[in-house]
């Protein structure tokens, strides 16, 4: 087996060509945020994006997209960002790890949603996670009755809802595939705001995302779409959603709502609407990726698992970056897996959140972004 480094912009067509038939060929890998689309665009925004090309008998048959820093830490591509992250080969293809990572020339590589299939990675998986996933079938085109078939338990409420929306605000309309860019600025806008309000880090303060987001929403290619969906109410934007898909899977990546209709539970409303669409449209499974929220269990029909660790070989760098970096993902698991500790946390972190608004608004810095 041999292996090539590439820059992310210099990945010609028929290196693109081959990693997309490696997604084909095997389905595990045909989420979207395994193609060299999402890679690319990431490659755009952030120094030391790479691609280590996997070769056997002259044939690519192995691709994995990472970042790689000065002092040789690399990290999965869009770590963060990436709701699903693996070495995309072919069917039957092995490697291993230590002399993967020494063409790389890595000492040690992060990652956080792993794909479980990845078994030369696996002695380095420190943890492994639910990934809750929707699998879809394709729908007739009648919403309500898909509704009642598939989620029996919530179509009245939900339906209630909608109609009320309907009655105060203006008929509902929904948009699966919108592209008007003022939506996609205004969920960034709503998902902004919700952030500082929940006192998460705002990733739409950070100028590459919003850049990488724009540059994704114009990509329309059969393993990569970016999908900007929209629920109006009239000619009100009352919800949006935007996420990649492939030909058979959709990634839930930035919902996001108007406040104003928060009473109506538009954010569930969204998921539905966004379902059956995705279904009607081919998509066969919508990943809602990893994290524990009351919602995934209501929509989930099974769970994926994927892995977060640490792939190192013996280096003094490997040590001290994992030294550094384990505790505090252990730490945030530990909170993430207690539901007493995770609503404390999320008290305190909308407590912080209140209060950074309130002193925004005192110095007069309200409104430059509201939700």
């Amino acid at each position: 087996m041999d292996t090539t480094i590439h820059g992310l912009d210099e990945l010609g067509a028929s290196l693109s060509k081959a990693w997309h038939q490696a997604m084909d060929e095997s389905p595990v890998y045909a989420n979207p945020f395994l193609a060299p689309e999402f890679a690319i665009g990431v490659g755009r925004h952030r120094s030391g994006a790479q691609v280590a090309v996997l070769w056997e008998d002259g044939e690519a048959v192995g691709f994995l997209p990472y970042e790689r820093n000065v002092f040789g830490v690399g990290r999965a591509v869009g770590l963060g960002l990436s709701d699903c992250q693996a070495l995309v080969h072919r069917p039957g293809v092995t490697w291993n790890a230590q002399e993967l990572l020494r063409a790389c020339g890595l000492s040690i590589l992060e990652f956080d949603h792993l794909v479980e299939e990845q078994k030369p990675f696996a002695k380095h998986v420190t943890g492994t996670f639910a990934s809750p996933v929707i699998d879809l079938e394709r729908s007739d085109g009648d919403y309500a009755r898909w509704l009642r078939a598939t989620y029996p338990g919530l179509a009245k409420t939900t339906l209630k809802k909608e109609r009320r929306i309907g009655r105060d605000a203006g008929e509902l309309r929904f948009v699966f595939d919108e592209r008007d860019p003022r939506m996609l600025r205004r969920l960034m806008e709503w998902k902004s705001a919700q952030y500082r309000r929940t006192g998460r880090m705002d990733r739409f303060a950070r100028p590459w995302i919003v850049e990488l987001v724009d540059h994704l929403f114009d990509v329309r290619e059969e393993h990569f779409t970016g999908v900007l969906s929209v629920l109006y109410a009239g000619d009100r934007p009352v919800a949006a959603h935007f996420g990649p898909r492939s030909r058979t899977v959709l990634a839930a990546w930035f919902t996001a709502y108007d406040p104003d209709f928060h009473y109506y539970s538009p954010g569930l409303i969204m998921h539905l609407r966004t379902a059956e669409a995705a279904g009607r449209d081919g998509v066969r499974i919508m990943d809602l990726g990893r994290g524990d929220k009351e919602y995934k269990d209501w929509l989930k029909t099974r769970e994926l698992r994927v892995g977060e660790g640490f792939a190192a070989r013996p280096h003094p760098v490997a040590a001290v970056h994992r030294m550094w970096r384990r505790p505090v993902r252990g730490l945030r698991n530990t909170v993430l897996a207690h539901p007493a500790l995770r609503e404390r946390a999320d008290s305190l972190l909308k407590t912080a959140g209140s209060m950074r608004t309130l002193r925004r608004q005192g110095s007069g810095g309200a409104g430059a972004r509201s939700r």
